[in-house]
């Protein structure tokens, strides 16, 4: 899960330690089990930046490989939301691994894509900047793949 923020033509970002070094991306994770996709997606992100998120929309499925030759090399399926961001909590610690949250332009993004977690880090803001939205009525959760 992923979540595209834009605020005032700036878009949240976290810094955070990889196995590659201090990576840029948006704030995204795993889904856990017993939630929805869209749950997900509002855990990580308030995880990730102490700033409650609200899906509103799916900005779309990506896949991507990291396909460098090592053993650890896996693929990726993103499900991209866009939504509404309240206000960070100060008092809230940040993930491990996360460094800081940044605020940037899409001008900084694209001067700083070697510094990208993945190539999905510019491709979603990309297709955000072009209007691609979907309900999220798209997205069907079976009730055995929720916890109570």
């Amino acid at each position: 899960m992923a979540a595209i923020i834009e605020r005032d033509g700036r878009f949240l970002l976290v810094e955070e330690e990889t196995t590659d070094g201090i990576r840029i991306n948006q704030p995204a994770g795993h889904l856990d089990p017993g939630e929805t996709l869209v749950d997900a997606a509002a855990r990580e992100t308030l995880e990730e930046t102490a700033h409650p998120f609200t899906p509103t929309a799916l900005l779309g499925v990506y896949m991507w490989s990291s396909d460098t030759g090592r053993q650890s090399d896996a693929t990726f399926v993103r499900f991209a939301f866009i939504g509404d961001v309240g206000t960070a909590d100060a008092s809230r610690k940040l993930d491990r691994g996360i460094l800081r949250t940044l605020w940037l332009t899409t001008d900084e993004l694209r001067v700083r894509q070697a510094e990208h977690r993945s190539p999905l880090v510019l491709q979603c803001v990309e297709d955000y900047l072009a209007v691609q939205r979907y309900p999220l009525t798209l997205l069907h959760t079976h009730p055995s793949a929720v916890r109570s």
